[in-house]
């Protein structure tokens, strides 16, 4: 763990905030979006997961294998052979 740097709670708008050193930021490796967590009596600000990272080329490689087929069955009843009209 790095040495700490102190800093001032601000005023931002009707809410307050902290500003990070751009030192704390590089080390960090945090860029955009974060994650901000009541641990005790600490704070824990940590990186925002990325979601769905990689989905992409898993689909695209799933569509190659032709592995992208719907799993549910398209069992259609009387009531949408007959009674439904486009």
């Amino acid at each position: 763990m790095g040495a700490a740097i102190r800093t001032r709670i601000v005023k931002i708008g009707n809410s307050q905030g902290v500003r990070i050193p751009k030192p704390l930021l590089q080390q960090s490796g945090i860029h955009t979006e974060v994650e901000i967590e009541v641990h005790a009596n600490h704070l824990i600000v940590r990186a925002a997961p990325q979601l769905r990272v990689g989905w992409d080329e898993a689909f695209a490689a799933m569509a190659e294998q032709h592995d992208d087929i719907l799993l549910d069955d398209l069992s259609t009843t009387d009531w949408d052979q007959v009674k439904w009209e486009w």
